[in-house]
């Protein structure tokens, strides 16, 4: 059997995609569907052509002459090919008897090959067993050859970077979302085609996909359809008056004009500023209520020592201090609650945590839109999944509507529709509660305990109240504008909270919770204050007090 170069690792390692690759794929796209193809289609389909090519090469090399075998015999004049030789072809040019004892009677043979001047010798009509001894069929033979496929399953990844770079640098392909088709073969979307989808857009005031816009325009039938969504999609994402908002199953038009701010740009009220602390202080009982605090933005805090790994906790959560395990977020789940905190409170948003992202579609656009179902009276609302800054937005007047307070349990629920979740709170019968409220006293966050009427479930040690939500916001921007250490707004805060407790204890998930009414920041660098900080002194179980005099 011959040893195929495409079976070699170094074959495809080092493989150049060259103008007749990409004449073959051109050809690919004009077959009877002109449907546009992956890349991952185009990478096996020029494995499939390259090894087809070598097949052809071997068949035709070895069609030039009688492949030499040396238990066969040659006249002067017969043409002969060489497989071992890289199929070289050689004249023979002269017969002469055999000298050897231990081989009995044989002929050798003298060949002249082409651009040599002197011939070399090689032993036929040898009665001995010999490696060399194949005809045609056996040499072409296919038995342990790796098929394409297989190839394409070991080395497709290079494969498919070089030619993705090819392609790229083509003026005769273009993409959209991994798939390629021909220039030539696009169907012509022109400005009154993107007027009337941007119309289309407008009146529905939602996304649609291309296949529903498609609807209005009245492309050429003649070309298929698949090419036609393919070239409105390719149209579209060229105006930037559209924004695709799909998840990776499917893209989905939105216009940018009527897109909310607040998934455009970070509401100021969710950016958080990292600050170094030390990780390697939190012990077990602190990594177990960051985890069960579980901020979107716990792992964008900056550790100054080695990360410490957290443990597994299999507690399971309580009606009302909240305490419970965190699924991972690559186990799919169908519900989730969460506790809401302020900003997302106030911002009117929920955050992608660790129990909360695998409820919602997976996507590589900037944002994505969904529908939010009230879980009270199925109203739908629109929602925006923003991946990069890990929130949904879409819920501020939900939150009002209901009166929503800081530290509610919220459930989220998956639906038949990756793209449809359903929302809702935890109801109770409406009565007044003593929580913590804040006020600004002295440019300070205050705190003391009023009486509320709530009328859902939520965590008796992170729900918060507040009397003048301007005037905290305005608390909030001096802080941010004096770039105000976490220490600092750690060290002004506990006692407000401790003076409501007779034991004087606060406990972190309260901290956490008031802290981030006046300066956004996960729970990590707070518990390692409380760790680090001498003032501060746990007294077991979350609770901790503070010592003026030790500060």
């Amino acid at each position: 059997m011959i040893v195929r170069e495409t079976q070699t690792p170094a074959y495809w390692q080092e493989l150049a995609v060259d103008d007749r690759d990409l004449d073959y794929l051109y050809g690919l796209f004009l077959e009877d569907d002109n449907r546009p193809r992956t890349s991952d289609d185009l990478t096996l389909a020029l494995m499939r052509s390259r090894c087809e090519r070598e097949e052809a090469l071997l068949k035709r090399e070895l069609a030039k002459g009688t492949p030499f075998q040396p238990k066969e015999s040659y006249e002067v004049g017969e043409q002969v090919v060489f497989p071992a030789l890289g199929y070289a072809l050689g004249s023979v040019v002269g017969v002469r008897p055999g000298c050897n004892p231990k081989y009995g009677d044989f002929e050798v043979i003298q060949v002249r090959f082409e651009g040599e001047e002197e011939t070399k010798e090689f032993a036929s009509k040898l009665g001995y067993p010999h490696k060399l001894n194949r005809g045609e069929e056996e040499l072409l033979e296919g038995e342990g050859l790796l098929a394409p496929i297989e190839l394409y399953d070991q080395y497709g990844s290079d494969v498919q970077r070089e030619l993705l770079e090819r392609l790229q640098l083509s003026g005769d392909f273009v993409s959209f979302r991994g798939e390629w088709l021909l220039k030539g073969l696009l169907a012509e979307v022109h400005e009154g085609h993107l007027n009337i989808a941007e119309a289309m857009l407008d009146v529905k005031g939602m996304s649609l996909p291309a296949q529903e816009l498609l609807r209005e325009l009245d492309l050429p039938t003649e070309i298929a359809p698949a090419a036609q969504v393919f070239s409105l999609n390719y149209a579209l994402v060229q105006d930037e008056r559209f924004d695709d908002v799909g998840n990776d199953d499917q893209s989905l038009w939105f216009l940018r004009r009527l897109e909310p701010p607040e998934i455009v740009y970070l509401p100021p009220r969710l950016h958080y500023t990292p600050e170094p602390y030390d990780r390697a202080s939190l012990g077990g009982e602190l990594l177990r209520w960051e985890m069960e605090i579980d901020d979107e933005m716990k792992e964008l805090a900056v550790p100054s020592e080695e990360d410490v790994r957290e443990p597994q906790t299999s507690e399971s959560p309580s009606s009302r201090s909240g305490r419970g395990s965190v699924e991972p977020s690559n186990e799919e789940i169908s519900s989730a609650t969460i506790v809401l905190n302020y900003p997302h409170r106030r911002v009117g948003t929920i955050p992608l945590t660790s129990k909360t992202e695998s409820l919602f579609p997976k996507g590589h656009t900037e944002r994505m839109m969904i529908a939010l179902i009230d879980g009270r009276t199925g109203e739908q609302m629109p929602g925006w999944v923003v991946p990069q800054h890990k929130y949904v937005y879409g819920l501020k007047g939900w939150y009002e509507k209901y009166d929503i307070p800081v530290g509610a349990y919220i459930k989220l629920e998956r639906t038949g529709d990756p793209l449809t979740i359903v929302v809702d709170y935890l109801p109770c019968r409406k009565k007044r509660e003593w929580i913590r409220v804040a006020t600004v006293a002295e440019g300070r966050l205050a705190f003391a305990m009023q009486m509320r009427a709530i009328a859902c479930e939520y965590d008796e040690l992170m729900v918060l109240g507040e009397d003048d939500p301007a005037e905290i916001g305005s608390l909030w921007m001096r802080a941010e504008e004096d770039g105000k250490p976490i220490s600092e707004v750690m060290c002004e805060v506990f006692p407000e909270l401790a003076k409501l407790n007779p034991q004087g204890t606060v406990h972190v998930k309260t901290l956490y919770s008031a802290i981030n009414m006046g300066k956004r920041c996960p729970p990590g660098p707070i518990l390692a204050g409380l760790a680090k900080m001498a003032c501060f002194l746990a007294v077991g179980d979350g609770y901790w007090i503070y010592d003026q005099e030790a500060l």
